[in-house]
């Protein structure tokens, strides 16, 4: 047989290799170290919602084919929860549409909206799936990157503006932000709906760690800003406010057209997914307040342990505003290569984290930056911060 002379994989994904998550979650596996690359938790959700996953399943509600929507308990609760949080009102027929998980609604979006040839601003560091996303969309990512300043990561609104061309389709942002715990501000998103709005723009915009912020940080909806509803789509996700994240439960709420639009290329990637689980995360929307506040507490004190545990080990430690990451800059320890840093990390310390230089274009930017998950039981984080005292 001659040897085939064109690669096999897809010219557009061909950047992509295996990825980080996949890589040093393997490295933690074969070494015994303890995990905090990956932003998964170490324990389960509330009991009743993971019972309410069980009843569905034995009373048979969504063990066949649930609708491609989504299942109606499920789009209605979404709608309430928009509602209940932000005073945003979202039909839950033509307004609301799940996904496996918020990844797909990403890929679905970018897929629907997205010609090739569009520019798609992103904030950089971002979440590795973007990139690909907008690459199989045909799109071209020009990233606009948040600099460290003052403890925090912060946005150049004018290098934002500067970024906007005739060819930009839409802006792709995330707050609170992965990996860096930005939360961007009211004043923030007032001034970047204002351009949305000048320069004809679209917004998706990656919500998934809403309830995840700390201090005075408040989570301000892109679509509840004046003019944005219509050009928003807006993404969420159980799977950070509810700790299941293996049920790959996501959804997005829109305008009619817009929802339609990301609905089109949705069915042709799952069609549909997470059956009995989306009405236990029915369930789980309903949940009183007292849930979010309760779990945001116990955030903020294993956020505060594990900060202060890698400050105390020698690290320069950016304490976020939100999500559940830390990101901290290795500079101080003596190193500037985060991704040897980390692939040493486990030998050296027996802890995993993860590069933040592959959230980049400019590797370089994220070149001496590591982040570390703080979505682990208490005594594992205790453990974690006692081992990295080795790098002292």
């Amino acid at each position: 047989m001659a040897p085939m002379t064109r690669p096999l994989l897809n010219r557009r994904l061909a950047e992509f290799g295996t990825t980080i998550f996949a890589e040093m979650s393997a490295l933690a596996a074969r070494t015994g170290a303890i995990n905090l690359g990956q932003g998964f938790p170490d324990t389960d959700g509330p009991e009743e919602i993971r019972e309410a996953a069980v009843r569905a399943l034995r009373d048979g509600r969504g063990n066949q084919y649930p609708p491609g929507p989504g299942v109606p308990e499920l789009r209605t609760a979404i709608a309430e929860h928009q509602r209940r949080f932000y005073g945003l009102e979202y039909d839950p027929d033509s307004e609301v549409l799940v996904t496996a998980g918020a990844t797909e609604a990403i890929a679905a979006a970018l897929l629907a909206l997205v010609e090739p040839g569009d520019e798609v601003i992103a904030l950089e560091p971002y979440y590795d799936s973007y990139a690909a996303c907008i690459a199989m969309a045909g799109g071209t990512r020009v990233p606009v990157t948040l600099r460290p300043h003052d403890g925090a990561f912060v946005l150049d609104l004018d290098e934002l503006r500067g970024a906007v061309t005739d060819r930009t389709r839409l802006l792709l942002l995330n707050t609170p932000h992965n990996p860096t715990g930005t939360v961007l501000t009211r004043a923030e998103l007032t001034a970047i709906a204002e351009l949305a709005q000048e320069r004809d723009l679209l917004v998706v915009t990656d919500e998934v760690y809403e309830h995840l912020v700390f201090d005075d940080a408040e989570h301000v909806p892109m679509a509840s800003l004046p003019g944005m509803r219509e050009r928003t789509v807006t993404i969420g996700s159980a799977g950070k406010t509810y700790s299941f994240t293996g049920w790959k439960v996501g959804w997005v709420t829109a305008a009619p057209e817009l929802t339609t639009a990301v609905r089109s290329a949705k069915q042709f990637l799952t069609y549909v997914s997470s059956g009995p689980f989306q009405y236990a995360v029915a369930e789980a929307l309903r949940l009183p307040d007292t849930y979010v506040e309760g779990l945001r507490a116990e955030l903020l004190a294993k956020r505060d342990l594990l900060s202060e545990g890698l400050a105390a080990a020698g690290f320069g430690v950016h304490r976020p505003a939100g999500t559940y990451f830390v990101t901290t800059d290795i500079r101080p320890l003596g190193e500037t290569d985060g991704f040897a840093f980390c692939r040493a990390l486990p030998e050296r310390a027996g802890v995993v984290a993860i590069p933040n230089a592959v959230f980049y274009d400019h590797r370089e930017q994220g070149a001496p930056f590591v982040r570390f998950a703080f979505c682990k039981k208490t005594e594992v984080l205790q453990e974690a911060v006692d081992l990295l005292k080795r790098l002292g």
